[in-house]
Order: C-alpha cells, then structure tokens, then sequence
C-alpha cells in the first residue's frame, strides 16, 4: 500500500534498512539521485525488474519531482 511520507520519516526508514526507488528515467536517474537509491523507470517498473529488490523491508518509491 503506498503511503506519502515526508523527509523526516524518509530517514528514520533509511536507517532502519528501507532501500530508494526512483522511478524518473534513466538518463535523470543517471544526472542526480539520492545516494544508494536504485533507479528502475516508472515504465519498466514491473514484477521482474523489482525481483532484485530486498522485500524484508519498505521500499521508498519516488520520483525527484515528488521531494
């Protein structure tokens, strides 16, 4: 279930283990992201390209227009 956070939570989540997801294109991903996020854009985000990701914690999904 998505819910918004704002940047305090962000970093109480990073330091427990949460991972980054943003979803901008590649080339914006490639530009500027915040640090160890993993970049996957929103139009390949499916099933198989999130396989990699570790599911024992939250995922923060956003898109830097968003912060």
């Amino acid at each position: 279930m998505a819910t918004s956070i704002n940047a305090a939570r962000v970093r109480e989540l990073i330091d427990r283990g949460a991972r980054l997801l943003e979803v901008l294109p590649r080339g914006e991903f490639e530009e500027q992201h915040l640090p160890g996020a993993v970049g996957i854009p929103l139009k390949q985000l499916d099933a198989a390209a999130v396989a990699s990701l570790d599911r024992g914690g939250p995922v923060i999904v956003y898109c830097w227009d968003s912060i």
